[in-house]
């Protein structure tokens, strides 16, 4: 990554997020960067740094149409990299244009999304509807939590920012769920020590109900007019 464009705004509750831009593929491609530094745990279904554990950084890196890459964890560990992110970190990657991508906080909640929605549909599709290879069009979510949560919490928060993703592409008029390649990232503070953590994160949790009213809005901003 050569380019370091200023965000538009400033930081939206935990997260502020550069934008990075490279020459890759004959075209200049975009990426978002979140630097959240050390004391956060994160999960994640992406398939750079995914699962649970203590992470660094999140990258959101745009890529071509017509991606052919077999290594996309070792194109976003490299990525992240050239961008001087350091230790572990969560790669995201999308065909959308990350610079169209919606923020928004509620309550100390922060959330980024980026949607790219040319192929999309219901999860709940036919038998062998998926069987074939889908190019990466993606709505990615990134949500970021001031405080901390139990493991089990953090799970309950990717169902919640997922039913919130869901609500969001309804309202803005899309009829689908999300498209066969979306991900998300959710992420809360290590406990302090002999700290307690929030053992819920569902939508009417306090800390969950933010979560999904932040969620909702940055993909309904993200989210292209169908």
């Amino acid at each position: 990554m050569s380019t370091v464009v200023p965000p538009p705004r400033t930081s939206v509750g935990p997260l502020r997020v550069e934008r990075l831009a490279r020459v890759e593929d004959g075209g200049t491609l975009g990426a978002l960067l979140w630097r959240a530094g050390p004391g956060w745990r994160m999960v994640s279904s992406s398939v750079l740094g995914g699962g649970l554990g203590e992470r660094a950084w999140v990258l959101n890196a745009q890529v071509s149409h017509g991606y052919r890459r077999t290594d996309p964890d070792r194109h976003l560990a490299a990525l992240a990299a050239d961008a001087g992110a350091r230790g572990t970190g969560v790669g995201l990657m999308t065909a959308a244009d990350v610079t169209a991508h919606g923020r928004a906080q509620d309550g100390g909640v922060g959330a980024v999304a980026t949607a790219g929605l040319g192929v999309r549909g219901w999860a709940a599709s036919p038998a062998g509807s998926a069987t074939v290879p889908h190019p990466p069009g993606t709505v990615n979510v990134v949500v970021a939590l001031p405080v901390a949560l139990t493991d089990a919490a953090l799970v309950n928060a990717v169902v919640t920012a997922t039913e919130a993703k869901v609500q969001a592409l309804l309202d803005a008029g899309y009829d689908c769920s999300g498209t066969p390649t979306d991900a998300v990232c959710v992420a809360a503070r290590v406990p302090a020590p002999g700290a307690e953590a929030h053992g819920f994160a569902g939508p009417r949790s306090p800390w969950g109900a933010r979560l999904a009213r932040a969620v909702h809005r940055a993909v309904r901003a993200a989210a292209p007019p169908p």
